[in-house]
């Protein structure tokens, strides 16, 4: 496990000092989510606290351990749920013999379960639960995981929006993406619970009456929350990916069916990214155009309504990107083993404390017509 005592590095900055509100977006993806405890972990050695924790699925749960705790209580919560992650899963990595990678040591995870996040749901698997609906219709069954949010999240103070937390779900109806915001809505542990219920292995949960799935399958990437709020704010937005949106070739089965899973679950971040920077660039010309209007004519209400348009703020987005680990396959996104969320984890952590000591958002040659800058 990272040593969460680590001093901070020289460049660390206090949140004042920074680009605009810190935003954390926090993709699906399981047992990857290790990644991104490490990139928190970073950045609270740092003396960065997120502002706003945007997430989807795996990405919503950690999400919800930062949002609803105190910072003081924050590491412990996280450690506290990777540690019950990992407590029932094989100890070690299997080698990869004969190809077959970790599969066999992942898939006593699909058999049994983890005791603190799902079990076999064997009354579904016989078909008795037929009538029951959605909440019953899946291979396991999420009630252990309701009980391990409850014991690590203070929802009452979630709710109180210290930390703006969002996370995003799709109704299972109407096919349409929701994202639950406590700047808009109380948000509760069947929030968080349904942001993470990808079928058919976990059950839909319900809201107001309506039936909600992971919102991973519908967009997996949920950084078009922040980018699409009103109103507009300056920020540096920390955009974790777990999935790769780009590899080389795939040559044999395991490689296509790993090669599938990472382009359904990368989930268009690119393109978000490069529709808003166009649109946010259109709104830096309005900007600028409405500083050419004389003065006498942009009290003009039509004017006015135009130029409202217009936006001032710019948007850093510093991308970390957990890396390939050796011997993964199509089944890395439940790789709970010890060894597999420890790499995964420290990974996170130096790749997040290496953004963090180049800061490049401090460079001060951007166009000042570009509203979204990236950093890699």
């Amino acid at each position: 496990m990272v040593n969460a005592t680590k001093p901070r590095p020289a460049a660390a900055r206090s949140n004042e000092a920074l680009p605009g509100q810190v935003v954390l977006v926090l993709q699906g993806g399981g047992a990857l989510g290790a990644y991104q405890a490490g990139v928190y972990q970073a950045l609270h050695e740092a003396g960065i606290e997120p502002d706003w924790v945007i997430g989807t699925s795996i990405g919503a749960i950690n999400a919800a351990l930062i949002a609803g705790n105190p910072p003081k209580h924050r590491m412990e919560r996280l450690d506290s749920f990777w540690q019950m992650m990992q407590a029932h899963a094989p100890t070690l990595r299997w080698p990869d013999w004969m190809g077959l990678g970790n599969l066999v040591s992942n898939m006593s995870t699909v058999m049994r379960g983890i005791p603190d996040f799902f079990t076999p749901n064997l009354h579904a698997l016989r078909g008795v639960n037929a009538q029951l609906g959605a909440e019953a219709a899946s291979y396991y069954s999420t009630a252990p995981l309701r009980a391990t949010l409850e014991s690590l999240v203070d929802f009452e103070y979630l709710c109180q929006c210290h930390t703006r937390i969002t996370v995003g779900a799709v109704n299972a109806c109407s096919g349409e993406m929701r994202y639950f915001d406590t700047r808009k809505e109380r948000l509760g542990v069947e929030h968080v619970m349904a942001s993470g219920a990808l079928p058919p292995a976990f059950p839909a949960v319900r809201i107001d009456g309506q039936p909600y799935w992971d919102g991973g399958i519908y967009s997996n990437t949920p950084i078009e929350a922040v980018l699409d709020d009103k109103p507009r704010r300056d920020s540096l937005i920390f955009a974790v990916n777990v999935w790769h949106q780009t590899a080389p070739e795939p040559e044999s089965i395991r490689e296509v069916m790993a090669r599938q899973k990472d382009i359904q679950f990368a989930s268009r971040a690119d393109s978000h990214i490069a529709r808003q920077k166009q649109i946010h660039r259109l709104r830096h010309v309005i900007r600028e155009l409405q500083k050419q209007v004389p003065a006498s004519r942009r009290t003009d209400p039509k004017v006015a309504a135009l130029a409202a348009w217009g936006c001032w703020t710019t948007m850093h987005v510093a991308h970390l990107l957990a890396p390939r680990v050796e011997g993964e396959d199509h089944t890395k996104d439940i790789d709970f083993t010890p060894a597999g969320i420890r790499i995964r984890r420290q990974a996170g952590h130096d790749d997040t404390m290496r953004m963090i000591e180049r800061a490049p958002w401090r460079e001060a040659n951007a166009d000042p017509i570009e509203g979204v800058i990236e950093h890699y």
